[in-house]
């Protein structure tokens, strides 16, 4: 009888959640594919399917056939190489070195509990949603920290927790592509896109960096901002209405005793400031390295810019990025007495490692997925073929970036990993894009915008039962469907000014990140 009395969205999100949990894990849904391919590429090569290679004029591309003898000796011979040369393998485990040393040693939660403490009464949302869109430069630290500190805020404040909750996770995870800074998620993100660019052009791919959207996703923290804040005081406060929890009273009072509430210590004050200088001198010697003339690490052709976007600088990012993470770190670890020793500091990177299991599993069967898809030339021909079939029928400009943010955020709904998606997505549409005309870089942050906004109205996003229990503590009835109906209204929002930012810079032609313009070729 219950579910007669569900309204069209409720048993949509059903379905939804019905859908997803019947998905494989991304681990077995990459063994699956990657079956998948050797199968196609065994079906489709006696067709005898060729292309002329987009990039290399006279040559012909065929598909190859990986299970006859030539392509098994591949198969077996390639398997260890194919996952230690998997794109995001090493960025990735190099970033989260220093990136886990500042989140182990607590200077990432203080760092975000200080700023959100510290704004004034009258811009706390506005500083709850900024701090959530910055988080995602450690990683997943703010899905623990901001969204039940904002609850506790906003209780003390005599507002309904719930709002507070939802402006924080809004923040945290409808904006995990929005950054002033570059991130782990750039690292990721951006070595899948340059090998899937590579299988059409390598020449161009080799131009490419992990920055390529910097210029874009540092806007973008204004424009999800202004957004999240609006969207939080105009249609959730009001939607959650006053506060009358079985404990409403109970809770504020606790909320403004709570030791989240006091601020920083004056221990972590003081590390926050002593790592702040050390950041600035590493930021000072990094400088000295790429800024002035004739430096180690600047190009030497071109004009000045141009001497460091395609600088030795630009190749060597990753590394730079968890410099300067971990000195930070290592800092604030001293000065709080988190690090005592060396052993401490190595204990911590052990793990950081070890939390990075699951990923370094997935790495093995996707990587196999994206060496034997590139193998087999299905992307190029996918890619060439794809590209004018859309041709054909006159689906190219804004409908067709509008089309494939669609898409992405559609398939978000039942694959929660970011990398995951982009890692069977980015073979087939980078290619396909680059035929029509328009950058990688272009292609990535469509999907990254599509990824990102529609996180927080998944039930299959990693963090999401988190959050819901978190949202338990103030109302006990709260489920899936009740997170989701509240959650919505920022997605929507999220997806749709963020959809719109993105289509007018590509008709202003600003370059979305060092080197990386709108169009290809």
């Amino acid at each position: 009888m219950e579910k007669e009395n569900k309204g069209v969205f409720q048993r949509f999100l059903d379905g939804v959640e019905w859908l997803g949990n019947k998905l494989p894990h991304p681990v077995t849904l990459f063994a699956l594919l990657t079956l998948l391919v050797l199968i196609l590429s065994a079906a489709l090569q006696p067709l005898g399917i060729s292309i002329e290679h987009p990039g290399e004029e006279g040559q012909i591309i065929e598909i190859k056939n990986l299970l006859n003898s030539e392509g098994l000796v591949y198969i077996f011979g390639s398997l260890t190489e194919n996952f230690v040369e998997f794109a995001p393998l090493g960025v990735v485990l190099v970033t989260m070195l220093g990136i886990g040393v500042a989140e182990r040693t607590g200077l990432i939660s203080a760092l975000l509990r200080g700023f959100v403490l510290s704004v004034p009464t009258r811009f706390i949302t506005i500083g709850l949603v900024f701090a959530g869109v910055m988080s995602s430069v450690a990683s997943d630290a703010g899905y623990v920290v901001l969204p039940p500190l904002g609850a506790l805020i906003f209780a003390a404040l005599g507002r309904h927790p719930l709002a507070g909750l939802a402006a924080a996770f809004a923040g945290v995870s409808a904006g995990f592509s929005a950054n002033l800074l570059l991130s782990g998620t750039d690292v990721l993100l951006g070595e899948l896109t340059i090998a899937a660019a590579a299988t059409m052009d390598s020449s161009y791919a080799e131009t490419m960096n992990i920055a390529m959207n910097w210029f874009f996703i540092a806007a973008s923290v204004f424009l999800l901002t202004a957004v999240g804040t609006w969207v939080t005081e105009r249609i959730i406060v009001p939607r959650l209405g006053k506060y009358t929890g079985e404990h409403a009273e109970e809770d504020a009072a606790g909320a403004s005793e709570n030791d989240s509430m006091d601020g920083l210590t004056s221990l972590e004050k003081k590390g926050l400031v002593w790592s702040g200088i050390w950041l600035v001198v590493a930021l000072g010697l990094t400088s000295l390295l790429v800024l002035p003339p004739n430096a180690p690490m600047r190009g030497d052709t071109g004009s000045y810019m141009d001497q460091i976007i395609q600088s030795p600088f630009m190749d060597s990012l990753v590394p730079i990025i968890a410099i300067l993470f971990f000195i930070p770190g290592l800092v604030y670890g001293i000065i709080t007495k988190s690090i005592k020793s060396d052993k401490d500091v190595a204990n911590q990177m052990g793990d950081t490692m070890a939390s990075m299991g699951m990923f370094i599993v997935l790495a093995f069967t996707a990587g196999q997925f994206v060496a034997f898809f590139a193998e087999t030339n299905m992307g190029t021909v996918l890619g060439v073929y794809g590209a004018e079939f859309l041709q054909s029928i006159s689906l190219t400009g804004i409908p067709l970036i509008i089309l494939f943010v669609v898409i992405a955020a559609f398939i978000n709904l039942f694959i929660g990993s970011a990398s995951a998606k982009w890692a069977m997505m980015a073979p087939i549409f980078v290619p396909i894009m680059m035929q029509l005309g328009y950058s990688p870089e272009l292609t990535q942050m469509a999907y990254r915008v599509a990824d990102s906004a529609t996180n927080i109205i998944t039930p299959l996003m990693t963090y999401f039962a988190i959050i819901i229990a978190f949202a338990q503590k103030y109302d006990k009835r709260m489920g899936i469907g009740t997170m989701i109906s509240v959650m919505l209204p920022y997605a929507m929002f999220f997806l749709i000014s963020w959809t719109i930012m993105l289509i007018v810079w590509m008709l202003l032609g600003i370059p979305l990140g060092p080197g990386s313009p709108i169009h290809f070729g």
